[in-house]
């Protein structure tokens, strides 16, 4: 009986202690409050090297339970097409959320893409030359929707740690939660319409070096992470 009570006692205690680290682990500062949440209309700019925004291509909204389910994940979100003296065009699609916990975490392309009737074709990480600063670590895809071929360029910034797998994702979070900081989320997408991918990713990183040239060190910092 004496030994029956002294097994209900330890494992008492242990459920407390465990309950308050629980407590104590769970991040409740958020990384945004500190450093400011970003202006994604002033962050990147309409005009950098040979890059302004198409004025001749409207932006289209999405349906309204499409923008629900994004109003629930980021606080804000920018698209754009720029062309360039030649004609070429790339679209530049940012999405921005202060709270990367485990329900509103950024979610990637080669997630959302499928979703909307896209073909994935190819995927893999890559490595792209940038002007005054280490090589930037991005992933790359190949997407189909019936004669639309659209190749993407695109990372994550996840507080100021560049991913670009779920994996990463979540070891950043972890990261910041060890901590009790909650990190905000960038994600940077880069894409153009182009059956030749080659050509299209050679484009794609041609316009991220014009916009990194073309950025404040602070402003590069959110973009590009470190």
């Amino acid at each position: 009986m004496k030994l029956n009570r002294m097994v209900v006692g330890v494992m008492t205690a242990l459920m407390l202690a465990s309950s308050g680290a629980s407590r104590y682990m769970t991040p409740t500062e958020h990384l945004a409050d500190k450093v400011g949440k970003p202006d994604l209309e002033t962050l990147f700019p309409r005009q950098f090297g040979v890059w302004r925004v198409d004025a001749n291509v409207p932006v289209i909204l999405p349906a309204p339970d499409v923008q629900a389910r994004l109003d629930a994940i980021y606080n804000q979100v920018l698209s754009r097409t720029y062309v360039d003296d030649r004609g070429q065009r790339i679209m530049l699609s940012v999405a921005y959320g202060g709270d990367q916990s485990d329900g509103t975490r950024i979610h990637r392309p080669e997630v959302c893409y499928p979703a909307q009737g896209f073909q994935i074709l190819s995927n893999r990480v890559d490595h792209i030359g940038m002007p005054g600063r280490e090589p930037l670590k991005v992933r790359r895809l190949e997407s189909k929707l019936e004669q639309r071929l659209e190749p993407i360029t695109y990372w994550v910034v996840v507080g100021d740690s560049v991913v670009v797998s779920a994996s990463e994702q979540k070891l950043a979070q972890l990261r910041y939660g060890l901590r009790g900081v909650i990190p905000d989320g960038l994600l940077v997408r880069v894409s153009s319409i182009d059956p030749e991918a080659s050509r299209a990713f050679s484009l794609q990183q041609q316009y991220i070096a014009d916009l990194a040239r073309s950025l404040t060190p602070q402003a590069s910092l959110r973009v590009f992470g470190k």
